[in-house]
């Protein structure tokens, strides 16, 4: 219940007053954000954390000069990889391998059929998918930013390849995919703060096959 009462109280900040957000909770989000699941456990995607005030204006005017750019605490770039390739995928296998201590067949041969799956697909295709993955680790964070008490505004009115240049993304081998600006409302000039959550029943939203 705690963690519904706390959906129930985020929404989307329209207006933040720049009070900065301690470190350990911006350390939990990210925490979050990092356990989240991901497709074949790759985790195709980057989490920048913009607290630099300059950039921040950088990217204001390529994000419809929203105010929570400049005026939230942190600013957390989502950026997917550009492509899936061998030397990406074998990082996380042997990363597994080497947590874990030990070799598995089954965890082998799967490797090698994304070896053989992954890298010889469209790049934008792989970047497509790599985006979802980030996406779901973007919905952990902002989960997460809730149950902190913080206030966090999912971004997608940006020019991507603008932000890439920006943080010089392209070079990493990276694509930004969705901005979370983090910080705290400002009350008296958010149009949104009081009005009430609208969302779909749940009988139109669900329906359960027995």
């Amino acid at each position: 219940m705690e963690l519904l009462d706390k959906l129930k109280w985020r929404y989307a900040a329209k207006a933040m007053n720049g009070k900065k957000v301690p470190e350990d909770k911006i350390a939990r989000i990210l925490e979050a954000a990092r356990l989240a699941p991901t497709s074949s456990g790759l985790q195709p995607f980057e989490i920048f954390v913009i607290k630099n005030q300059d950039i921040k204006e950088q990217i204001k005017p390529i994000a419809w000069n929203q105010s929570v750019i400049t005026d939230c605490s942190h600013l957390l770039v989502f950026a997917a990889w550009d492509t899936y390739t061998a030397d990406r995928i074998n990082h996380m296998f042997d990363l597994t391998n080497k947590i874990r201590g030990f070799e598995n067949e089954g965890w082998e041969n799967y490797r090698q059929m994304l070896l053989g799956m992954y890298p010889q697909k469209d790049p934008e295709v792989n970047f497509n998918h790599a985006a979802k993955q980030a996406y779901i680790a973007f919905t952990e964070a902002l989960t997460a930013a809730a149950f902190e008490g913080v206030d966090a505004t999912p971004l997608e009115g940006f020019d991507p390849e603008a932000v890439d240049k920006i943080l010089g993304l392209r070079e990493k081998g990276l694509r930004s995919a969705v901005l979370l600006p983090i910080g705290y409302r400002k009350e008296d000039e958010d149009w949104l703060v009081n009005l009430v959550k609208v969302r779909k029943p749940m009988e139109e939203l669900v329906t359960v096959i027995e």
